[in-house]
């Protein structure tokens, strides 16, 4: 859960992978031998867009090309209409990806020798492509920039195991491991709850390797084959592309040993939710010292007006943070996950943890979002919570002593709550950018009415027969 408690947060440690420029992609590739190129572009639900083309056609074919509409995209396929604040392109003309090839890794699942390789939108003039996710944290990183700041994150990512399902009437049911039996009771920080996957816990750690992620630590956490594995601490960009990469994975993995991993924030209704916490600190980004603490190694106000920010801001943020009608299925009373967004010394029940840790180490632990988000989403939308707080000079409330499970809901309660106060947040639109806040609001109403269309097994259970 808190494998980041002891480590140095003012140095990055980013994995060695990637190149510099297409001369040295076209070497790194010939040296591997790969036939294949997967070039990709997240949307907005964090899903992988792209083409995959033989490596010569690559270095010889023009810019890579894709409808503007796959960033206006519903994860069930389809289109949100048009509104007063919401209009796409009639047209649908193309957008431009540019690869960058910090991000280039092997694909180690794939029978013939591929690669894949993350790219960045831009419209036919040569701009970003604002409402496209990974510029979006882009901007937040160049406001953080511009005011002479370097954010530091960890994200700490649980996911299940659960058997193949083929029918999506039926519930999810934990996995069979070595002994022949599925999990029942809770099991964490079990090693023996862990043995019971070690061929698949291997395909994952050879997986990473062969990419360059940098796995910190793997748990068994709280649910029935729920695991969470904990990134390395560094630029939020990088360690957004690496959970990117790490949900393809993992789900990669588990196929090979006839399980799926999912990320749904609550896949089973007895079972804990999965979360994605971001550890956050703010660097100096001459000096590399942690902005959160003065030289006596107490708290400065700029650690606490990012807390402060994180208060006020969070709740209008949350569509981000819990993107779907599923995800408010965790944030609930009786479960481990957050209610409000209060904050709290090394205290689990808040959505702001601040743990036990030298100066150097001092951050802020966002505990709200869900293992659903879209990682550049949710860790730009965390930031930009803290950023304005730090430009605005808020102040946080007092500490939480205690369960703040035992104190009011501070957390809109479902998804059409969430996505209007996300739409009335004038302060997220400017860092954010108005144009992805009016996209990604549409997508979600347009999410929202295909979730309305499906009668749920409850309403069967309880309304046939009785009204």
């Amino acid at each position: 859960m808190d494998s980041n408690d002891t480590k140095h947060w003012t140095e990055s440690e980013e994995a060695s992978r990637g190149v510099a420029d297409i001369d040295e992609a076209r070497d790194w590739l010939r040296a591997r031998g790969i036939e294949d190129i997967e070039c990709m572009v997240p949307d907005q639900a964090g899903v992988p867009r792209g083409k995959m083309m033989p490596t010569g056609k690559f270095f010889s074919g023009p810019v890579m090309t894709m409808p503007s509409s796959i960033f206006c995209q519903t994860i069930s396929g389809d289109y949100p209409p048009e509104d007063d604040t919401f209009r796409h392109d009639a047209t649908d003309s193309d957008l431009y990806f540019r690869a960058d090839f910090s991000t280039l890794a092997v694909v180690p699942w794939e029978t013939d020798p591929t690669a894949q390789l993350i790219h960045d939108a831009y419209s036919r003039d040569g701009e970003p492509v604002e409402i496209a996710p990974r510029q979006v944290l882009k901007k937040v990183l160049a406001l953080y920039a511009g005011k002479g700041w370097k954010p530091v994150v960890a994200p700490e990512i649980e996911f299940y195991l659960v058997k193949p399902n083929t029918d999506p009437d039926y519930p999810l049911e934990p996995p069979i491991g070595r002994s022949g039996r599925p999990e029942i009771g809770r099991q964490s920080y079990s090693i023996a709850a862990i043995n019971e996957f070690d061929e698949l816990i291997d395909d994952i750690y050879d997986f990473s390797e062969a990419q360059g992620l940098e796995i910190d630590t793997l748990i068994h956490e709280e649910g029935a084959a729920q695991m969470e594995i904990n990134l390395r601490h560094g630029d939020p960009l990088v360690l957004a592309d690496q959970v990117f990469l790490f949900k393809r994975t993992i789900r990669e993995a588990a196929l090979r040993h006839d399980m799926y991993a999912t990320f749904m924030a609550k896949p089973m209704s007895s079972e804990p939710g999965s979360a994605m916490h971001i550890h956050q600190s703010v660097v100096d980004a001459e000096t590399g010292r942690n902005i959160f603490s003065g030289p006596d190694g107490e708290a400065t106000q700029a650690f606490y007006s990012f807390l402060g920010g994180q208060q006020a801001y969070l709740p209008n943020a949350l569509c981000v943070m819990a993107p779907y009608v599923n995800s408010y299925r965790r944030l609930t009373r009786d479960s481990s996950a957050p209610i409000n967004a209060h904050w709290g010394f090394d205290n689990r029940t808040v959505g702001l943890r601040v743990p036990d840790s030298g100066p150097e180490a001092r951050r802020v632990e966002n505990r709200v979002p869900s293992s659903d988000a879209n990682p550049y989403l949710a860790i730009a939308a965390s930031l930009a919570c803290g950023y304005l707080g730090l430009t605005k000079g808020l102040k946080p409330e007092e500490p939480t002593i205690g369960s703040a499970h035992d104190l009011p809901f501070g957390l809109p309660r479902g998804l059409l709550e969430a996505v209007a106060l996300f739409n009335e947040s004038q302060d997220l639109a400017e860092v954010l950018g108005p144009d992805f806040v009016a996209t990604y609001q549409a997508v979600k109403r347009e999410e929202f009415e295909t979730f309305m269309s499906v009668i749920s097994a409850w309403e069967r259970e309880y309304l046939l027969l009785n009204v």
